[in-house]
């Protein structure tokens, strides 16, 4: 604490405690009371000068709480790049609107196409077309169907009609591939974070 910044705060404090005292006091109330009542009061006013005093604290773990609710935990728009920091399961994480709704996506550099469950398609009105295909994937062979997305976005950036696969089999997770990471000017990982540059 810089006692030279801080100190006329505290005079004001001890006048503001040392006022009310004296009009307890004056009121001749009993001495318990007027002690009690001064211990509150000093309580209050340390609770806000603390408030006060890490209040730039308080509003980065307010932000912090949002983001973790919102998905956006490690995710920020710097001009026209997006940085993503890498989070606790060692994944990028990117919150993307499709067709102007929050789809939450894992960045993942060994998938080809971009995959969406099927409860996620749904939800955002990607239908799939043609026939089944037949994926490799790291839990082994599933069918999928091929879908385009009318319009993706994340900050600046925006697809028209990206080609996606969309199967039931992709469990809860969506995934955004190569051809996503290839719509991208540059992408780069420096290390904790993943570096898109639109």
């Amino acid at each position: 604490m810089n006692i030279m910044e801080d100190g006329p705060s505290l005079i004001w404090g001890v006048i503001c405690i040392l006022l009310l005292v004296s009009s307890l006091a004056a009121r001749r109330l009993p001495l318990g009371y007027v002690a009690k009542a001064g211990l509150a009061w000093l309580a209050i006013f340390a609770a806000l000068f603390a408030i006060f005093s890490f209040r730039f604290e308080f509003i980065g773990i307010w932000e912090r709480v949002k983001a973790d609710i919102s998905g956006t935990a490690g995710q920020s728009i710097s001009g026209e790049a997006i940085e993503l920091r890498r989070q606790d399961d060692g994944h990028y994480w990117l919150m993307v609107d499709i067709n102007g709704k929050p789809v939450r996506f894992m960045i993942d550099s060994g998938a080809t196409t971009t995959a969406i469950n099927a409860t996620t398609a749904s939800e955002v009105g990607v239908e799939a077309d043609g026939y089944p295909i037949i994926l490799s994937t790291a839990n082994g062979r599933v069918a999928a169907n091929r879908a385009n997305v009318r319009l993706l976005t994340v900050g600046p950036h925006r697809i028209e009609n990206h080609p996606v696969v969309v199967s039931e089999s992709f469990g809860d997770v969506n995934l955004l591939g190569m051809n996503f990471l290839n719509s991208m000017q540059s992408w780069r990982v420096e290390a904790n974070m993943m570096v898109l540059q639109p």
